[in-house]
């Protein structure tokens, strides 16, 4: 018995070794044509209503590295830029509509997202995937836009979900679609101080620092080419 553990022990830690021999050296690149599908909501104070951001078709490069034979940690980078507007808000108490729309410019997303995959062994050139990890979106380049007179987000962290395929074209180039879930949000505040009258100081106080907690939740839809390295 002792024997027999000891012999299967040995052959675990070949094929681990052995596993890890024909991949450790494999790198891949992507080039991507990704869209990114908003699916927003938010909690407005003050003025209430809810936020509608686009979505926005980017390019977006990918590098993936396999640690062990159909594991492997894939970076994504990319950036967006996305408009924003609150959608059916009150703004009565300046002389609006109790149900109105308000631009609020646009911003830019880098959301550099980290995930480990799972890649299915299949023994063709169809070679699906899953995957998990973390994103970090960085929000710059804000522009309030032409009605307030101020907006900042916070950066935020995020959990990521993808699954994917790739399709040998040959032994080094292959063919790739996408789809990733990203359970992002962030905070907001909006200065709104600059549409109150002069008479009304303690209103301008209110409207100057309007908090919003928004999630963004965004699909990423991707297809594009990639290269084999090994």
């Amino acid at each position: 018995m002792k024997k027999l553990f000891l012999s299967t022990v040995t052959l675990l830690l070949f094929a681990t070794f052995n596993c890890f021999a024909q991949k450790q050296n494999e790198f891949d690149i992507r080039v991507r044509a990704i869209d990114v599908v908003p699916s927003e909501s938010a909690t407005i104070g003050v003025i209430g209503g809810n936020v509608s951001i686009n979505h926005d078709i980017v390019p977006e490069v990918d590098f993936t590295y396999f640690f062990l034979n159909n594991f492997s940690a894939e970076l994504i980078l990319g950036t967006t830029r996305h408009q924003v507007s609150t959608v059916g808000s009150d703004l009565s108490a300046i002389g609006g509509a109790t149900s109105a729309n308000v631009a609020l410019g646009k911003v830019s997303l880098l959301p550099p997202t980290l995930t480990f995959q799972y890649h299915v062994p299949t023994g063709t050139a169809f070679k699906p995937y899953i995957g998990a990890g973390i994103n970090y979106t960085i929000f710059y380049d804000v522009n309030s836009g032409p009605v307030v007179s101020g907006l900042s987000y916070k950066d935020h962290a995020a959990f990521a979900a993808q699954l994917g395929a790739d399709f040998d074209l040959s032994k080094k180039v292959f063919f790739n679609i996408d789809v990733k879930k990203i359970w992002l949000s962030t905070n907001a505040t909006v200065n709104a101080s600059n549409l109150t009258p002069a008479s009304s100081p303690q209103l301008a106080s209110t409207l100057g620092s309007i908090p919003a907690a928004v999630k963004i939740n965004p699909w990423v839809l991707g297809i594009g080419f990639g290269y084999r390295f090994k």
